[in-house]
């Protein structure tokens, strides 16, 4: 199953997606962009603190389940729907979208999704994507990386400290080097087949990206 979440971001971020998603479930103002592309989500969330009135009204009626939650709670509305998302189906491919391209402090919170402990068991079935972006999240192991073909660079962000990274079949290799804190190395590029990607300790966001 693939399932689309569609957060408040700026519509002009998102990247081209196809109906092939089995669900699609808005976040907050998200739902509100989505309503105006055609699109009724299958079930929208959040507190909706970022609508008015009528713009409430046009979600909640067209919208046939809506899962509200306070303005003040612990969760932002994205934590909520992959809580959610993955409560119900718990195989499923997430997409994240409208997750980038506005507030710095959201960016981060939606990057940092991966290392939160709940969300470890569904690691390799998140991704977050927008024009130019396409991130996904990789744990200790050894990892088999496909080009996306239309993303120029790819990065390692070390979320956590990392133990003995090695990277092959890249432009710029590594052999088993530790990083003790949080960082990324940016600007790598694929050379010919798969990237290697392995290490002993701890998370990484694989993150494939282009200029706009």
């Amino acid at each position: 199953m693939k399932i689309l979440l569609v957060a408040g971001g700026d519509p002009n971020h998102w990247p081209a997606f196809s109906n092939d998603f089995d669900k699609v479930i808005g976040i907050d103002r998200g739902n509100l962009f989505l309503l105006r592309q055609g699109i009724v989500p299958d079930l929208a969330i959040g507190d909706f603190d970022s609508l008015n009135e009528a713009e409430k009204e046009e979600v909640f009626s067209q919208v046939v389940e809506v899962q509200t939650s306070p303005a003040e709670k612990d969760d932002t509305d994205t934590q909520l729907a992959l809580t959610t998302a993955f409560e119900r189906y718990p195989n499923a491919e997430v997409t994240l979208i409208g997750a980038t391209g506005g507030r710095l402090d959201h960016l981060l919170a939606n990057l940092w999704l991966g290392v939160e402990p709940r969300f470890l068991p569904f690691l390799r079935q998140i991704k977050i994507s927008d024009q130019g972006n396409d991130v996904s999240y990789i744990a200790s192991g050894t990892h088999q990386i496909a080009k996306n073909p239309e993303m120029k660079y790819v990065a390692f962000c070390c979320l956590t400290p990392v133990k003995k990274l090695t990277l092959k079949n890249l432009k710029y290799e590594l052999s088993a080097v530790d990083f003790l804190q949080p960082t990324s190395l940016a600007s790598n590029e694929f050379m010919t087949g798969d990237a290697e990607v392995s290490f002993l300790d701890g998370l990484i966001a694989v993150i494939q990206s282009r200029d706009i």
